[in-house]
């Protein structure tokens, strides 16, 4: 995906935007085109001696030298001055259900404004969307849409939520925090589809904002993080904590990877630090697994481990655990107190059918999340 670049910054004008996977028209671009200038100085650095700087965005760290880049690829030193690439620069645009998050428990059936730009702080050997997260800005065909222009967008689109997804948001934190304050602003929440693997400051300030957070936890051991991601658990696990300390709606997705990270051991241990650390409501995603990018010599995961998995999980206590990338009853959510069926799920078709507000109607239990 090496796109052809027309000004200094690398940014294709050419339109890469897609709504429901069609190339969109470009008019709706043309406001936002507009904007040139000196690229926007990143948050969340200090400053160094010699003009380098140390990012303080994520859990890496990275002290990067003048002209040099950080892991994530998408953010340069400049003289001592720490900018972003892709503020605004988005690579990839669709409408999708708030289930393909996944996101069940938060405005169930809403319609998703889902966008995002190059790069990642993470090297997932089993990545899905590998040809725009492992890819540097100038590699990938991007147009520029200022964060009233994204909201603007949701809306036309009948959008409910704009959702920060597909490659990694913490890399374009600054950009989802002021499209989070926009949206705030225009009653269109933000919710931001990421690994967790960001340090404390910048997640407390996305926070104030966002309306929901889906966290992938890729596995429950360091060596899984270090061998195949190219980070580390113990800043996910804070994460998964600060997000339910403040309030945020949460949601957990495990994809398991067959001898990787799918033994009943360490299912166990998670969803018992799951429930003893974040409580039994947060809902729990086991997904399916399929061979993609560096990880094809493992075949996709088998029916009976998610059912193992969720087995477990349920009975360490939590009440919503669903499976994901495959057809199944585990996709819709039942009341835990008395069973009925609050809402259905086949595929990414939804239907509310049991619930009341935010109560089931049977029994009238309260069932955590955010519902209309």
């Amino acid at each position: 995906m090496n796109g052809s670049s027309d000004n200094r910054n690398g940014v294709s004008r050419r339109c890469f935007l897609k709504t429901g996977g069609l190339l969109a028209g470009c008019a709706w671009l043309t406001d936002a085109l507009g904007a040139e200038g000196d690229l926007p100085e990143a948050s969340w650095y200090e400053k160094l001696k010699d003009r380098k700087i140390k990012c303080k965005l994520c859990p890496h760290e990275c002290q990067v030298a003048d002209r040099e880049r950080g892991t994530c690829g998408v953010r340069e030193n400049d003289e001592g001055v720490y900018r972003t690439l892709v503020y605004g620069n988005i690579c990839a645009a669709h409408v999708d259900p708030i289930e393909k998050k996944p996101l069940f428990h938060y405005l169930p059936t809403a319609r998703a404004y889902s966008i995002a730009t190059a790069g990642c702080n993470f090297i997932c050997t089993f990545c899905q969307n590998w040809e725009i997260s492992q890819k540097r800005p100038e590699q990938v065909k991007s147009v520029f849409l200022s964060p009233a222009g994204v909201v603007r967008q949701a809306k036309q689109q009948g959008c409910d939520v704009i959702a920060h997804t597909y490659t990694e948001p913490v890399v374009f934190a600054e950009y989802m925090l002021d499209c989070a304050r926009e949206g705030k602003k225009a009653g269109v929440p933000n919710v931001m589809i990421s690994n967790g693997f960001i340090q404390k400051e910048p997640m407390e300030e996305l926070c104030r904002y966002l309306g929901a957070v889906k966290v992938d936890l890729k596995a429950f051991t360091d060596t899984f993080y270090k061998d195949q991601c190219g980070g580390s658990l113990q800043p996910v696990l804070d994460t998964l904590k600060l997000v339910r300390k403040l309030g945020v709606w949460l949601e957990i997705v495990v994809l398991l990877i067959p001898t990787l990270n799918d033994s009943p051991q360490e299912m166990n241990a998670m969803t018992r630090w799951i429930h003893g650390e974040l409580g039994p409501d947060v809902p729990v995603h086991f997904s399916r697994y399929h061979p993609t990018f560096m990880l094809q010599n493992i075949p996709p995961t088998p029916p009976a481990s998610l059912f193992r998995a969720r087995d477990i999980a349920l009975k360490n206590g939590l009440r919503y655990v669903y499976i994901g990338n495959m057809m199944s009853d585990a996709e819709s959510t039942r009341c835990p107190h008395c069973g009925s069926l609050l809402i259905e799920r086949i595929g990414f078709e939804t239907r509310v059918v049991g619930m009341k507000g935010s109560t089931c109607s049977q029994c009238g239990s309260i069932i955590p999340g955010v519902f209309r």
